[in-house]
């Protein structure tokens, strides 16, 4: 009787220790997290729970399975063994990758609710995203390493392998030089504040937001949802444009090609009440000027200013679309023509000299 209800004793036990822990931690930073609302971490550490009962029962099982009984584990004793190791390296490098990221997002939280420059709250989040995903990554690297190291095998090898690291070090190099180069390029844009996660730039010709940022590749959200991804190294190599580098206020212009007899003045106070009304517009400056003139049309420009570039394209479009719509409806001879008719001027009556020289039948 004692033999059969062994491994249930075991086994059952195990799961109910590690429920009951994991229970009791919960409730503890449950109280934790009502206690200090001023920070994020107790709530954003209950988030690995489900990777703390995991590491539990692995190291409960990996303790006890020897007392089981059962006649499977004893004849695969040092494999069951070797599968419970993995399991809890595993399950431990999971748990670390939780409560580091807990840390880094609390600390990003609490910067984030008391900072007033959202440039430079983008920048902190940046940094922020880089340096869990370095976490993720050294941690699976170090659990790997682990996980391998427990094969008796592999010790064998050791001495081999780290003697030959240096050739391999120098063939990896020249194999992945094109991915170190991007990782090395994403640390320099994450803490060389060069480009950042919300800013606005224009990558060849195409204007977006940047939406994510890793180790080695930058994703752009283009204005009509298409998601351009490219190397990091390219914005440590050629030249873009970021119009959220330092304020995000921006000036724009709007263009007319319209008649010599274009009324500017009152297209002046037209301006001034567009955008007078208009929430896209901060108040900053508005004006209107000709800029330019051909033979047949001069070029008027309206500028205006906006709080960031969405803003200013919309006061833009606004400007164009009314403006053209008044000139249409109020002085339609502003707009540009072309002359279908032969110009006026003094007529003139062919003399005799000029109809004698005449071929015939001309």
């Amino acid at each position: 009787m004692e033999n059969a209800l062994r491994p249930w004793i075991v086994i059952g036990g195990s799961i109910v220790l590690t429920l009951l822990v994991g229970w009791v931690a919960d409730r503890l930073l449950k109280r934790a997290s009502a206690r200090h609302t001023e920070t994020p971490l107790w709530e954003l550490l209950r988030r690995g729970g489900p990777a703390l009962r995991f590491v539990l029962c692995a190291a409960l099982l990996r303790g006890v399975y020897r007392q089981t009984g059962i006649g499977i584990v004893e004849r695969h004793e040092r494999g069951i063994g070797q599968l419970l190791t993995l399991v809890l390296i595993g399950a431990s490098a999971w748990l670390v990758v939780r409560v580091a990221a807990a840390v880094v997002e609390s600390a990003y939280r609490r910067y984030a609710a008391g900072a007033d420059d959202p440039a430079r709250v983008r920048r902190v989040r940046t940094q922020v995203t880089l340096i869990q995903r370095v976490v993720i990554a050294v941690v699976g690297v170090v659990a790997f390493a682990a996980m391998l190291l427990t094969f008796p095998a592999m010790r064998g090898v050791g001495a081999s392998m780290l003697a030959s690291a240096g050739v391999l070090g120098i063939v990896a190099g020249v194999a992945a030089q094109s991915t170190l180069g991007n990782l090395f390029a994403g640390l320099q844009i994450a803490f060389g504040d060069m480009v950042r996660i919300g800013d606005t730039v224009v990558v060849d010709g195409e204007w977006g937001i940047v939406e994510e940022i890793t180790l080695t590749a930058l994703t752009v959200r283009t204005w009509d949802e298409r998601r351009i991804t490219m190397p990091v190294s390219y914005f440590t190599a050629k030249p873009y444009e970021n119009w959220s580098r330092g304020s995000i206020r921006m000036t724009g212009s709007v263009f007319f090609h319209l008649d010599h007899s274009a009324p500017v003045g009152l297209m002046r106070q037209r301006l001034a009440e567009i955008v007078e009304g208009h929430p896209a517009w901060d108040r900053r400056d508005q004006s209107l000027a000709v800029t330019d003139t051909t033979p047949s049309t001069i070029l008027v420009r309206a500028v205006v200013t906006a709080k960031d570039p969405d803003d200013l394209w919309t006061i833009r479009c606004e400007v164009r679309e009314r403006m053209i719509t008044w000139l249409y409806e109020e002085h339609p001879y502003a707009l540009p023509r072309i002359a279908t008719v032969p110009a006026p001027g003094p007529s003139r009556t062919p003399d005799r000299a000029d109809v004698g020289h005449q071929r015939p039948g001309e």
